[in-house]
């Protein structure tokens, strides 16, 4: 008797959990992707999401290997290889699980703090409408379309798609440490940032030597710096779409001093950070060459182009072209040779650029007054 009591009082407790680990959701709910959330502004016409607070366990990027793409300023595509898992972005109930007409086989999750996710074209998905699922959890399979591997996702409020950007560093995967006010109204609902002013101190970071005006390391042996801090205007890869010919260090030992990255002769060599241009012209083996001088000591430099069209003593903006990949000096094909120096040595740029994504990394550097960067 008593066994049997205790078997019906487990029973009971486990129903009520798995009660309260599901929710209901309406046949519209399960089968629209934009519809409002019941509720959300019932108490007021306003509510709060910081995420400063949030633990690193109660955050992840659907994809963390995937490169993400801004598209019309309204959702990532994120590509990444075949069969990749997709991951849920933060906790919360799903609302749907199906395939649609026009993105295919969508996930969309409610969350705790207001916001809903949706991750389309899945290969396949692997959770079921009203299941909870919590951050960094496996929701689907990477699916695509047109023969590409990707996921689309997007971040609702009330139905209404918002900047992914908004929330996320695109380039790095990172959530932004701030707090952000989302305001009703009418049938919008208006997205802000309400430690605005200090994202953008974060942000506008850059290697302009006119913008850093007390070098760091004349007071400190070590200084940190954080690349994702560096916004996107202030920063650019050298050599779009080009693809590494031989690496920083070279092959056989022979202590190359930068990379080599090709594309086409003639083609656009652009700065790769704020600078001053402190030489440009011929320069033994480098041909035509250029060195542009940025904050805490770097410097960059860009040889063999066909032409130069910068001089000594101009400011340059990251993403301005300054010259044409030739093959001027000791070169055997038009390419460029890229170095980044630190106090006038040479390191590895792979350091600060991924040469396949084009990117710039998500690192936080470690630069010593001595000279070393790690």
């Amino acid at each position: 008797m008593k066994k049997t009591l205790l078997s019906l009082l487990l029973l009971i407790w486990l129903t009520v959990v798995a009660v309260a680990q599901t929710r209901t959701f309406t046949p519209i709910e399960q089968s629209s992707i934009s519809v409002p959330t019941p509720g959300l502004f019932d108490r007021s016409s306003a509510f709060d999401i910081n995420f400063k607070i949030l633990a690193a366990k109660e955050y992840s990027f659907p994809l963390p290997v995937g490169k993400a793409k801004l598209v019309d300023d309204e959702a990532l595509e994120i590509t990444s290889a075949k069969g990749d898992i997709v991951l849920a972005m933060f906790d919360g109930y799903v609302r749907m699980s199906r395939r649609t007409p026009q993105y295919g086989n969508v996930v969309i999750i409610r969350h705790d703090n207001g916001l809903e996710t949706v991750y389309a074209f899945n290969a396949q998905n692997h959770v079921r409408v009203g299941q909870r699922v919590q951050a960094g959890q496996k929701i689907a399979t990477i699916g695509g379309s047109e023969g590409r591997t990707y996921c689309l996702f997007s971040i609702m409020i009330n139905g209404g798609r918002i900047n992914p950007a908004t929330i996320l560093e695109v380039n790095s995967h990172r959530l932004r440490k701030q707090t952000i006010e989302c305001r009703k109204n009418g049938s919008y609902v208006r997205v802000s940032v309400k430690d605005e002013d200090e994202v953008k101190e974060k942000k506008n970071n850059s290697l302009d030597p006119d913008d850093v005006k007390e070098d760091p390391l004349t007071k400190n042996a070590t200084f940190e710096l954080d690349l994702q801090g560096i916004s996107k205007e202030h920063w650019s890869y050298p050599l779009a779409g080009a693809h590494v010919i031989s690496p920083f260090g070279g092959r056989g030992g022979r202590g190359h001093a930068g990379v080599d990255i090709k594309t086409k002769p003639n083609d656009q060599v652009v700065a790769a950070f704020d600078g001053i241009v402190i030489q440009s012209g011929p320069y033994f083996g480098y041909g035509n060459y250029i060195v542009i001088r940025h904050a805490y000591g770097f410097s960059t430099c860009y040889s063999h182009q066909s032409r130069n069209f910068v001089k000594a003593g101009d400011k340059v903006k990251a993403g301005q072209v300054i010259g044409l990949t030739g093959s001027t000096g000791r070169a055997t094909t038009p390419h460029l040779h890229f170095e980044v120096r630190f106090k006038g040595r040479p390191i590895n740029p792979n350091l600060l650029f991924d040469h396949t994504s084009h990117q710039l990394k998500a690192k936080v550097l470690t630069l010593s007054r001595s000279g070393s960067v790690k």
